[in-house]
């Protein structure tokens, strides 16, 4: 089957430059519009990428190569491409980075080759905000102990989310730990700030989880973070620190049969809550649908003294598609739905990395 065209991986390239300056990393902009120049002239980078077997917009493939960069970078062994980087050098342009960056990538391509073969994941600890007006309502309707199931964990950094601090102009929870998630929050604080979340049990699976004892593990999650994002960087290190002060773990295995598993045997006393931040775009349509009836076939069986609830910040298309009114499709929105009453809740909408959230 042949590859994805060379015009095709081009304009991946130049719409992520484009996504990446709109949500706050001008660095990340630049470089993959220098990587698309890179792609026309036939440089390392269209070596790369060239006959992409699968979708370059989906999977990501401009990030996979500028995650290979900024692995190289955290990890030392690279100390000319480090010089030049937004860490050691805050008035960077990219007319400095860019060779430096070609000519390591030309004299590493066997490297760079297997690190793009992995989607990037950023276990991106923001997006717990965007749960936490549904974490709120669940404590507010069941106020027995929580025990809670995150599907798409990756590294499980967003088990510890009841351990976060949080911080907006509006509204304000403190936690346990160094983790401080913010927020430019639009509109009134959510409701039930005054509820105390009393979390039993937590668990979580992810095909591919990511190991927070292996340092090489560690650094390619942070190699995915943007490196002109200080604050997102540090984010990231308190909470690796945090998951490996509170053992969190994570099991390997497909969402759909683990999910299964555990609402099979869910605890008598309490709400199970399943949640999960920006997941479902990943499984194909039919493991999307079968959790989907897992889900409410559960509910149906839920009770006043062991009740379901499902919180979950996704697409707008997920749940409803793109067309309800004021919401644009592409939108992120937080839902809750709970057992036994059936509710729905829409409570908020943001963009993919939380950088601004509005209550609904």
């Amino acid at each position: 089957m042949a590859g994805t065209s060379k015009e095709d991986i081009l304009a991946h390239f130049r719409e992520q430059a484009g996504f990446c300056a709109a949500l706050g990393s001008p660095f990340m902009g630049a470089l993959c519009h220098a990587m698309a120049g890179d792609i026309e002239a036939g440089g390392p980078v269209e070596r790369l990428t060239k006959g992409w077997p699968g979708d370059p917009r989906r999977d990501a493939v401009s990030l996979r190569v500028a995650g290979y960069l900024h692995y190289a970078v955290l990890g030392n062994k690279a100390p000319e491409l480090a010089a030049v980087y937004p860490a050691n050098n805050p008035g960077w342009t990219m007319e400095t980075v860019w060779p430096v960056a070609r000519d390591w990538l030309a004299r590493h391509e066997r490297a760079a080759k297997v690190f793009i073969k992995s989607p990037p994941q950023t276990n991106e600890t923001r997006r717990a905000i965007a749960l936490v007006p549904g974490f709120l309502k669940v404590a507010s309707l069941f106020p027995g102990p929580m025990h809670t199931l995150e599907l798409g964990a990756s590294a499980g950094l967003n088990q510890n989310w009841d351990r976060f601090n949080y911080q907006t102009s509006r509204w304000e929870l403190t936690g346990n730990s160094d983790v401080s998630i913010d927020t430019d929050w639009i509109g009134p604080p959510p409701d039930h700030l005054d509820m105390s979340f009393n979390v039993s049990s937590r668990a979580a699976c992810d095909q591919a989880p990511i190991d927070l004892s292996r340092a090489s593990a560690a650094r390619r999650l942070k190699s995915y973070v943007w490196p002109d994002q200080p604050a997102r960087l540090a984010r990231l290190d308190a909470a690796i620190a945090l998951a490996r002060r509170t053992r969190i773990r994570v099991d390997k295995a497909d969402a759909a049969d683990w999910l299964k598993t555990k609402l099979a045997s869910r605890p008598e006393e309490g709400p199970t809550v399943i949640y999960h931040s920006v997941f479902m775009q990943y499984p194909p349509a039919e493991t999307r649908h079968a959790l989907r009836a897992m889900i409410e076939e559960a509910g149906t069986e839920a009770t006043w003294e062991r009740p379901l609830a499902w919180v979950c910040f996704e697409p707008a298309a997920f749940f409803q598609g793109p067309d309800q009114e004021g919401i644009h499709p592409n939108d992120f929105i937080t839902y809750l739905r709970v057992w036994p009453e059936g509710e729905n809740y829409r409570l908020l909408r943001s963009d993919g990395h939380v950088i601004r959230a509005e209550r609904l």
